[in-house]
């Protein structure tokens, strides 16, 4: 019969959590295992330094007078064709790596399986793994590399995701080619008493560690050394819901080396002063992004001359780190604090009932990627259009619905191929594989300027 060690015991009842064992005669075998396991893996020096941090600010916003308009490389820099060449010869030396980061689940769109799973494509009903896992693929195929395909999961959509990929064949990638690695977890506290809140009877309630803990998860779970092995110097780092994203996209890859920055960033426009997302600055020279709750009204509202809002770089999550940085970065937990968060979260009591609250009644902590920005010495910002790059897939109606993710890539078929010499009928859908053309000039390659499309199309 599985029973709980002395040393557990001791900490337990040190820290006040001795409530955890009072169901444990009552619980089957299973059931203890699964609970040993959680409590064996909980640092709870460090859960009760955060909750004794719970009244005080969880972070520093910088005040107005330190925040300036973040520099940035724009779009269109006369340089890019130089810097294209350089990010396409890291390519081929293989140099870069791609980071996936999936451990969402689909919840919010009636979805209940991975966000990466959820069919976006307007013809062929592709999923966002399906579109991001052919665009690696043709990557590794125009590059003569096969580029490292590493897709972060969560305990929530880890099986589900891998037994996914092993069903689609790994969309023809080389299965050696694709690594999983999960994130970690944090538990959740009762609020009012700091102790441990269960979600089920032996088992402990806890939440994934947030975008942050990523870079931790990679560094845990042995794939950060192993890419140094490999040779691999740089990391692109993107998140599932963007079906947009020009993965490994060599200019960037070029500003990134030319300046031998530690980390390089895209940024789109805003859409307006109180979207919902993080704004680039420079606070006292140092790269940052202030998220949008934190940003002051009169900061968020200002305006240039031209009319152009002064903190105007939103933050579509894409972002390049070189290796040397990550291991830097993953040697000093310091560099990714937790963040604290009240939330309801339901649970069960001792006796087995599920309460299900009404207001804030406990404490979530996570991490975010983009507290190690300013960390970097050397950094840069490469300015992105918004209808090439940038459409999340993040609510089931509206804004960054399935809808509007639909439309993004129907507009930019249609615009890829306008500039091939080509036309689309009014209402016909069109969409390409990124296997039969990755950009807009490899489409050009390949088409008949004057030809016209009059039916729905998707090419392969």
């Amino acid at each position: 019969m599985t029973e709980i060690p002395a040393d557990l015991r001791q900490r337990l009842e040190s820290h006040g959590q001795q409530h955890v064992l009072a169901r444990w005669a009552k619980l089957d075998a299973a059931s203890r295992s699964e609970l040993l396991g959680q409590l064996e893996k909980i640092d709870l020096d460090e859960l009760m330094q955060l909750y004794a941090r719970r009244d005080k600010p969880g972070h520093e916003v910088p005040t107005a007078d330190r925040i300036a308009p973040i520099p940035y490389i724009p779009h269109d820099a006369p340089d890019n064709a130089a810097r294209r060449a350089e990010g396409e010869s890291a390519l081929r030396a293989g140099q870069v790596a791609v980071l996936l980061v999936a451990g969402g689940q689909g919840s919010r769109l009636g979805f209940e399986h991975p966000k990466g799973m959820y069919p976006v494509g307007p013809v062929s009903r592709k999923s966002l793994f399906a579109i991001h896992a052919e665009k690696v693929l043709a990557l590794s195929r125009r590059y003569g590399k096969a580029l490292p395909f590493l897709i972060m999961t969560s305990p929530a959509t880890h099986d589900e995701t891998e037994a996914y990929f092993k069903e689609q064949n790994f969309f023809q990638l080389d299965p050696a080619q694709v690594q999983f690695f999960c994130q970690g977890t944090m538990p959740a506290l009762d609020l009012a008493t700091g102790q441990l809140l269960f979600e089920a009877p032996g088992r402990l309630f806890v939440s994934p560690d947030g975008h942050g803990g990523t870079l931790m998860a990679l560094a845990k779970s042995g794939l950060l050394a192993q890419l140094q092995k490999q040779g691999i110097t740089q990391v692109f780092y993107f998140q599932v819901d963007n079906p947009l994203v020009r993965i490994a996209d060599p200019v960037f890859i070029g500003h990134h080396l030319h300046a031998n920055a530690e980390v390089s960033s895209k940024v789109v426009a805003k859409v307006g002063p109180r979207e919902k997302m993080g704004v680039f600055a420079s606070v006292e020279g140092r790269c940052t992004i202030i998220e949008y709750s934190d940003l002051p009204e009169s900061l968020a509202h200002a305006v240039e001359p031209d009319g152009r809002l002064r903190l105007w770089a939103g933050s579509p999550a894409i972002h390049l780190f070189s290796v040397e940085f990550l291991q830097r970065m993953t040697r000093n937990p310091q560099a990714l604090p937790f963040h604290i968060a009240r939330k309801k979260v339901p649970h069960v009591d001792e006796a087995g009932t599920l309460i299900t609250p009404k207001v804030e009644n406990a404490l979530k902590f996570e991490r975010f990627i983009f507290d190690v920005l300013p960390a970097a010495d050397r950094w840069t910002v490469v300015e992105a259009l918004r209808e090439d790059e940038f459409a999340p897939l993040k609510n089931a109606e509206g804004a960054d619905s399935p809808a509007t993710v639909e439309q993004a890539l129907l507009d930019q078929a249609r615009r890829w191929v306008r500039a091939a010499g080509g036309d689309v009928a009014p209402g016909v859908r069109l969409e390409f594989s990124p296997l039969y053309a990755l950009d807009a000039e490899e489409l050009a390659s390949k088409w008949t300027a004057g030809s016209r499309i009059e039916t729905d199309w998707y090419q392969q």
